[in-house]
């Protein structure tokens, strides 16, 4: 799965100011610990490090897409293209925005759960966020389009048996007359509140419900580094 087509018509799916609530958020919960570092995974072009910085928090981010890695790191940022079991050091806090744990599987968000209590120093803490199952079958699940001067989206997604399928259709103008398409999916996973409660070295500390679409279609996620 590569997300940057969905890096590329990002900009087409309306989610600015709920993503802009969602680092608010974040920056808000993060002033409650003493934290002096932070680890962005799947940090996007970089605009939460750069709010976590202005805090005087030392920020580090990685992400899987190239496109997003480039924008972040021409921001002058401390970005690279990689996984999170691929990190070195530790860090006071880690934060994953926006759906990263829902892009794994059960088997993967295990072990990418380890890597993250690998890098956190003890006491520190990981924030993240999920969607609930209100947030796949009545917010994210149906179709939608947009388009600007020089590009045309189509995005159609079902939900089935605990996963998001979302197909992305970009069309980019490369001529007045013509038109490059490109196409990707995107598979989300669900996953329950249980899975989350008996995580080796993590301990699910808080959490609270998030209204970001509509009622309740997110959940906000605090764990301590045992």
């Amino acid at each position: 799965m590569s997300l940057d087509l969905y890096a590329k018509a990002e900009h087409l799916l309306g989610i600015e100011e709920s993503t802009e609530r969602l680092h608010d958020l974040y920056l808000n919960t993060l002033q409650n610990y003493p934290a002096k570092s932070l680890l962005d995974i799947g940090c996007g072009r970089g605009a939460l490090m750069q709010k976590a910085q202005e805090m005087g928090l030392a920020c580090t981010g990685i992400d899987q897409s190239e496109v997003m890695v480039e924008a972040a790191a021409a921001k002058g940022l401390d970005v690279s293209r990689k996984g999170i079991c691929e990190v070195e050091g530790s860090y006071d806090a880690a934060v994953a925005v926006f759906d990263v744990l829902n892009f794994l599987d059960k088997d993967g968000l295990f072990v990418f759960l380890q890597c993250v209590a690998q890098r956190l120093n003890p006491g520190g803490v990981f924030i993240a966020d999920i969607n609930t199952l209100h947030g796949f079958t009545d917010v994210a699940e149906g179709t939608m389009t947009n388009e600007d001067e020089e590009h045309f989206l189509a995005v159609d997604a079902y939900f089935e048996a605990e996963e998001l399928h979302t197909q992305f259709t970009l069309f980019t103008k490369t001529s007045p007359e013509c038109y490059a398409k490109e196409q990707s999916e995107i598979v989300q996973w669900f996953h329950p509140l249980k899975r989350f409660r008996n995580v080796p070295n993590l301990k699910l500390t808080h959490y609270k419900n998030i209204s970001l679409y509509d009622t309740n279609d997110k959940m906000l996620l605090v764990f301590k580094a045992l």
